[in-house]
């Protein structure tokens, strides 16, 4: 038997505390087969897109490509220095067409 978070504990703040979150760029996140859709996670992920539509369009995204969730696990946040990271950390993402930039919003 395994045991994983319930995808209903993944995102447990509302749409609007994404504007607290630090929006960084890195080039190029590759391989995209471990981000996951929001839907998933959240009922009102429309409302969590929005806010992160508009942070990542205010950081300089040309507004192309999936908004999705990429999730670091605990063993590689060890530097971070913001509480109990014990469950590591979800991040927002979005990999922009033209030049493959990511796009990155995270809690720390």
């Amino acid at each position: 038997m395994s045991y994983s978070v319930k995808k209903h504990e993944v995102i447990t703040y509302p749409p609007e505390e994404l504007r607290k979150f630090v929006v960084f760029t890195y080039e190029w996140i590759d391989n995209l087969n471990f981000t996951l859709p929001a839907a998933l996670f959240v009922s009102n992920a429309d409302e969590y897109i929005q806010v992160a539509k508009e942070r990542f369009l205010a950081a300089g995204w040309d507004g192309d490509g999936d908004i999705a969730l990429m999730w670091v696990p605990p063993f590689m946040c060890r530097d971070f220095k913001m509480g109990d990271l014990s469950m590591g950390i979800t991040m927002w993402h979005v990999k922009q067409t033209e030049d493959g930039t990511s796009f990155l919003l995270s809690p720390v």
